[in-house]
């Protein structure tokens, strides 16, 4: 089958990776241009760039697919895609908004012959369309995830839906682990949804059912204590490993990386417990929870045990004021 192919992080890529090992003809990779990572800012391709050029797959990286934003540039674009008479667009977690030109460049495949492009997004839809899907179905604290290819449409992540994989997430599991989970079982649904086309009928999505999983920011990072313990123990999985959940400290600010539920009870943010070696508790809106791994920003990443060696944090004082 002669593909298209649109992505840009790493899900991107094990579904990039599944077709090229299953024998796709993939004709042109579309993804992000470079963007500047680390601490110095260098420019740096997307992990969807840097196995197409492994694979010897020709890259595209437009900064726009819009004619308002970029007539000429786009138009330019748009007529490439058509003239490699393509079977399919495949897209995941492209980044960009794909108008009507794009999302029927190709011929078209499946019973009717009317699938002209797919994506993998990676929730159970309708629920979590949006751009961070994973994070929220961890933050959210959903006992569910998962992955689901459908027909692409003009709306965001609105299409027929095809296949669904379900996964239980797991009660430790952090947004990181479950990304590198689903990009698997992703790119395995992705490779099924091809080979079972001409036998999928696809269903229409629920719109009632529907939410938005909105881009993370860090100022959705801060701990508000008053929330229960549940709910910050999802939030703190959800952030990591980006931004990473936020609090302070003695006036300092302090990154959260993993808690675990504890007994306990008092004013939201008081410390319960500080001991090295009973570790760092601390009182909830509802229940209360042992802070395991942290990190004084500016500081070194630890676990809380290790930090309250060399720290003295006093029982009965607040955290986040």
């Amino acid at each position: 089958m002669k593909i298209i192919f649109a992505g840009t992080p790493d899900f991107a890529a094990e579904a990039l990776r599944a077709l090229a090992e299953n024998g796709h003809d993939i004709a042109l990779v579309l993804t992000q241009p470079d963007r500047p990572s680390g601490r110095g800012m260098k420019l740096t391709p997307s992990p969807v760039k840097v196995l197409a050029e492994s694979l010897g797959i020709p890259v595209e990286t437009p900064a726009t697919l819009s004619l308002k934003k970029d007539p000429e540039g786009a138009a330019a674009m748009h007529e490439k895609l058509r003239n490699i008479n393509a079977d399919l667009l495949v897209v995941a977690a492209y980044g960009l908004i794909l108008p009507e030109p794009v999302l029927n460049c190709a011929h078209g495949i499946g019973k009717a012959g009317d699938i002209k492009a797919i994506n993998i997004h990676a929730s159970l839809l309708p629920r979590w369309r949006g751009a961070a899907p994973i994070q929220w179905a961890v933050i959210a604290g959903d006992e569910m995830a998962g992955v689901t290819t459908m027909q692409m449409a003009e709306g965001l992540d609105t299409g027929d839906m095809l296949l669904t994989y379900e996964t239980k997430v797991g009660e430790k599991e952090t947004a990181g682990e479950l990304f590198d989970r689903l990009a698997q079982s992703g790119a395995e649904l992705l490779t099924k949804t091809l080979v079972k086309l001409d036998e999928i009928t696809p269903r229409p999505q629920d719109d009632a059912q529907s939410c938005y999983a909105h881009m993370l920011d860090k100022q959705m990072a801060v701990i508000d204590w008053s929330k229960s313990a549940h709910e910050i123990d999802c939030l703190i999985r959800g952030l990591n490993p980006w931004p990473i959940a936020l609090t302070s400290l003695a006036g300092e600010r302090l990154k959260v990386y993993a808690a675990e539920p504890a007994d306990g009870c008092g004013e939201p943010g008081t410390v319960l417990e500080a001991d090295p070696k009973k570790g760092l508790t601390v009182a909830c809106g509802e229940g209360a929870l042992t802070l395991t791994e942290i990190q004084l920003v500016g500081g070194r990443r630890m676990k809380a045990t290790d930090f309250l060696r060399g720290h003295a944090v006093e029982k009965g004082s607040r955290l986040g004021e």
